[in-house]
């Protein structure tokens, strides 16, 4: 006999274990410079330690959804979790730069197979009315721990070394596993063949095109750069084409994009992706490069950002759930681009007051905490149960993926404005890689005015994400239980 249980636990259950993955994506950036001299790496050889761990987590999110479908999300969750933990165990203990490397793609894997499946979780546990909040929280969280990253790397790699961003997170990989072993229900599966086919076209395609992107400003945009994301593109357009004809058990249900108000959510959490990162770019080389502020001393700086997005998330959330879809999120994408407009000027004067970046840094983050959790809440509500990770899949590879454009997009503009300002700079060393150094007083005015100019970028993601919450239409009113398939969660039981 079982007992229906509050699916508050099984929330938190899962975000002990999605905060991990979410951090790793930003922790090792401050290790770089250490991790390069204690392993004698080049400058190429460590940015493939986040390179890679990024690619192995995006490239097969499509199909990991899927997986939760056919094999229940909480088996899978679980399994993510101990590849996670142990290529975590992997990384502490490697003694060379391609074994580190070889690491971070099996944890990236690891993170890929839990990712959609917190997300299918929460759209299976809570009912629609109720996952607005859930999904602030869920949505905080991950905010919190992409933001955290820089904080929690300078701690530990200056007080135990580099390899404790990885080690940490095997005791806390055991006990999320504990947890969510004990609280996560075992849900309903649905049995369906798997798609060989759109399995290897969704992976390549996705693999070509975010190695393309990743790897372009490094590479100059070569014409070899180019012709990779050119054959990405047309991999994924094939993709797309096999999807439409496949009658059976596709990868990718291309019904889920008629629901207009899932559309334009996958449109919005791609802008924040790309916002997100190409923000914190520049505002570091400037705290570093023009004020000469440490990496630890820099990531407190933009402490109030993580604090109050993981504050008002949950608080939007909940509002959310019985607000118009668009009213919170155009709002708050609107005030993130009214505070990305106020870095640039910041940026712009060499000695700008840095309680006023903090204070800047404090709006952004109630713009993330109404942005975060009512758009993955948004692209779940009208989502029948059964296609929860097929949803979850297709809405995690878009964050990915707008994360990505936005570190291009970003890297590129960066370099032109550093050509047009400072072209005794251009190809002397300045890039984005590893960790930015200070800049000679005397070119501060230029560099903090390239610096200016390129923070300005995700002004154009967030009017996009703006534009598509605006569009979003209002919820249906709820139908009795019974009538619908996505009318009431399923019961969160205990575990046998």
């Amino acid at each position: 006999m079982t007992a229906e249980r509050n699916p508050w636990p099984a929330l938190g259950a899962l975000i002990a274990g999605f905060s991990l993955i979410v951090l790793d994506m930003t922790v090792v950036a401050v290790a770089n410079p250490v991790v390069m001299e204690e392993l004698e790496a080049g400058v190429s050889e460590v940015i493939w330690v986040t390179s890679a761990y990024l690619l192995a987590y995006a490239a097969p999110l499509l199909f990991t959804g899927r997986l939760g479908d056919r094999f229940g999300p909480k088996n899978v969750y679980l399994s993510g979790l101990v590849v996670f933990t142990l290529a975590s165990l992997w990384c502490g203990m490697a003694d060379s730069i391609d074994m580190l490397i070889a690491a971070r793609v099996v944890q990236g894997l690891g993170a890929a197979l839990m990712t959609p499946q917190t997300m299918a979780m929460i759209t299976q546990i809570f009912p629609a009315d109720k996952r607005g909040a859930a999904m602030g929280v869920w949505g905080g969280s991950a905010g919190v721990s992409m933001l955290l990253g820089p904080v929690v790397g300078g701690l530990l790699v200056d007080s135990a070394g580099w390899e404790w961003i990885f080690l940490i997170n095997v005791p806390i990989g055991v006990l999320a596993f504990a947890l969510a072993w004990r609280l996560l229900p075992t849900l309903p599966t649905r049995s369906q063949t798997l798609d060989p086919l759109g399995i290897l076209l969704s992976c390549a395609g996705m693999f070509l095109l975010v190695y393309g992107l990743q790897e372009g400003n490094s590479k100059d945009w070569s014409a070899g750069i180019w012709s990779v994301i050119a054959a990405g593109l047309l991999v994924l357009t094939l993709f797309v084409v096999t999807q439409a004809r496949n009658t059976r058990e596709p990868l990718l249900l291309l019904s889920l994009f008629r629901d207009r108000n899932f559309t334009l959510a996958n449109i919005g959490i791609a802008a924040m992706g790309a916002a997100v990162t190409a923000m914190t770019v520049p505002s570091y080389f400037y705290l570093q490069g023009v004020r000469g502020l440490s990496s630890m001393e820099s990531a407190l700086i933009f402490a109030p950002l993580a604090i109050l997005t993981g504050a008002f998330s949950p608080i939007i959330g909940k509002k959310s759930d019985k607000a118009h879809p668009r009213t919170f999120t155009t709002i708050g994408f609107v005030l993130f681009a009214v505070t990305i407009v106020a870095y640039s000027v910041l940026m712009a004067d060499p000695d700008s007051p840095l309680w006023m970046f903090s204070a800047t840094a404090a709006l952004t983050g109630i713009g993330n905490g109404m942005a975060w959790g009512p758009l993955g809440a948004i692209a779940t509500r009208n989502l029948p149960v059964h296609q929860a990770g097929a949803g979850s899949g297709v809405y995690n590879t878009n964050r990915q993926l707008g994360a990505v454009l936005g570190s291009a997009g970003v890297g590129a503009l960066f370099a032109n404005r550093i050509e047009t300002h400072l072209p005794q700079l251009a190809g002397s060393g300045a890039h984005l890689e590893g960790s930015a150094s200070a800049v000679p007083s005397v070119v501060h005015e230029p560099y903090s005015t390239a610096l200016s100019e390129t923070g300005l970028l995700p002004v154009l993601f967030l009017v996009l994400g703006a534009l598509a919450c605006s569009l979003f239409l209002r919820f249906p009113p709820p139908e009795p239980e019974g009538n619908s398939a996505n009318a009431a969660p399923h019961k969160v039981e205990d575990a046998v």
